[in-house]
């Protein structure tokens, strides 16, 4: 007979498997709509309440768990950790929608190059996807993977502000490098929050934490 924190902590496993696949189609939907200059910023709103109910669901099913079962270390270590990666999930639907509202201040973008954009939110979205499959598979190496692809999503964000510092020639696309500055800060974000993912994978399986923390 499985022990009740067995079945506690693989519902709350279920839980963020749903969050996982509900966070990355609304950050890809989101992106996909911004490229094609679709407005679809209610139906991201929906999916990322959604996702924020999900994640008060886990929390309070943590908080019942630890003050029913009183669970071992290594139980309250993946407790903990589940706690951190739905805060994440729950982090890329709120970003998503961010994204999605840029089309709602800056309505017309079809003349925009959108190329920088179009090459970060590949990167992130890969990331995304690798911290997903870190902690369903608890593969270290892949999570740790992640964390180092933050590096290029950063150095991309940095590349692109300060390219408006120097471009003479900002004031004649105003809207487009705005629009352009906002997501790639969402992305940003939310790289980060992949590589905050696959620390807590890392700190699952091995009770540690990278430097990144």
């Amino acid at each position: 007979m499985p022990r009740l924190m067995d079945v506690g902590l693989e519902k709350l496993t279920t839980m963020l498997s749903e969050m996982a696949s509900l966070s990355e189609k609304s950050v890809s939907d989101s992106i996909e709509a911004y490229m094609e200059g679709r407005n679809i910023a209610d139906q991201i709103r929906t999916s990322s309440e959604q996702l924020r109910l999900l994640q008060e669901e886990a929390t309070d099913l943590a908080t019942e768990m630890i003050a029913r079962y009183q669970p071992v270390a290594s139980d309250l270590r993946y407790i903990r950790a589940c706690l951190e990666i739905s805060y994440g999930f729950s982090r890329f639907g709120r970003y998503a929608y961010d994204i999605a509202e840029v089309l709602e201040v800056f309505p017309d973008l079809a003349s925009c190059d959108h190329s920088t954009v179009e090459e970060t939110a590949k990167v992130t979205k890969e990331m995304i996807r690798m911290s997903i499959d870190a902690f369903s598979k608890r593969d270290i190496e892949l999570a740790k993977s992640v964390e180092k692809m933050d590096d290029f999503v950063d150095e991309k964000y940095r590349a692109h502000v300060n390219r408006i510092l120097h471009d003479g020639e900002m004031s004649g696309n105003l809207k487009c490098y705005l629009s352009a500055t906002l997501i790639m800060r969402y992305l940003e974000r939310i790289a980060d929050h992949s590589a905050y993912i696959g620390d807590s994978v890392v700190y699952i399986i091995t009770g540690q934490r990278t430097s990144r923390k």
